[in-house]
């Protein structure tokens, strides 16, 4: 199955062009996430799926331009492909699980056909001097690894893995440093928190660039660009190999806009042999 006809695909499609209430965003959200279930629920399991009420399910079908519910659950059946996937039976859960997220990274290689939005976070990133990288809970590790590489060809990155009051103070500071942007990456559950802080960076003055897991995710209301990278939901936890690859393409992307990105890693390099840093 090609990305673009995946089912996240082309839930996400059929959400595209609606202006959608932020409980309905998280209908979408939850349906994204089982996007090979969904044709197969009813209006109470959907609703129970996304923590909502039946009837705000019936709204959202009717919000997307279907008489109800089931005529939403009957497009959905219609236009999924005609064969499940066979090799699906025949693997254990662990397998399933990898296959999920590989699907999940072709549907992210298929969104980068577009490249600009990513070449525009890219520049926006370069040109802010310093880089706040915001991730809490969940999102911590995403955070962490951007701003590891980022700060060998960034000259002044600044990680905010650790909410609390000061976080925004951490902001403020940055601002005042200089910040034109902030980079977050959201996944989740979803901090309220996070939702919160990117408010106040708005508010600070700063363009949110937010990696997260889905267009519909509660973050998008306080983001300036998404970039959705949808997280595996078959283990107990989530996987994220969507986010943490598209916090890679940013990193790559961003380089193209540092004109010494290059020089610093040669010097990195060359400092990191002089100290036999590591093992070759």
């Amino acid at each position: 199955m090609s990305g673009t006809d995946s089912p996240a695909a082309r839930l996400q499609a059929l959400f595209e062009g609606h202006r959608l209430t932020p409980t309905q965003r998280r209908i979408a959200h939850s349906m994204v996430r089982r996007a090979a279930d969904v044709p197969f629920l009813s209006s109470v399991e959907l609703a129970e799926l996304a923590g909502v009420s039946q009837p705000s399910v019936t709204r959202f079908a009717v919000a997307l331009g279907f008489d109800g519910y089931p005529a939403l659950r009957r497009h959905l059946r219609e236009v999924a492909p005609p064969e499940q996937t066979a090799e699906a039976g025949s693997c254990n859960e662990f397998q399933q699980a990898v296959e999920a997220e590989i699907e999940n990274l072709r549907h992210l290689a298929d969104a980068l056909a577009d490249p600009r939005p990513v070449r525009r976070a890219g520049r926006l990133l370069a040109a802010s001097r310093p880089l706040p990288v915001l991730g809490l809970r969940a999102a911590a590790a995403q955070a962490y690894g951007f701003a590891y590489f980022a700060a060998k060809v960034h000259p002044d990155v600044r990680l905010l893995g650790e909410g609390g009051s000061m976080v925004q103070d951490r902001i403020d500071a940055a601002v005042r440093a200089g910040a034109t942007a902030l980079l977050c990456f959201a996944l989740p559950r979803h901090p309220r928190e996070v939702v919160d802080t990117l408010g106040h960076a708005k508010e600070a003055g700063l363009t949110v660039v937010t990696v997260a897991d889905s267009a519909f995710a509660p973050v998008a209301k306080v983001s300036d660009l998404l970039l959705p990278a949808a997280v595996g939901t078959a283990l107990a936890f989530d996987t994220a190999c969507g986010p943490m690859l598209l916090g890679r393409v940013l990193l790559e992307a961003m380089c193209d806009d540092l004109p010494d990105a290059q020089a610093r890693l040669e010097e990195f390099d060359a400092r990191a042999a002089a100290r036999g840093l590591f093992v070759e």
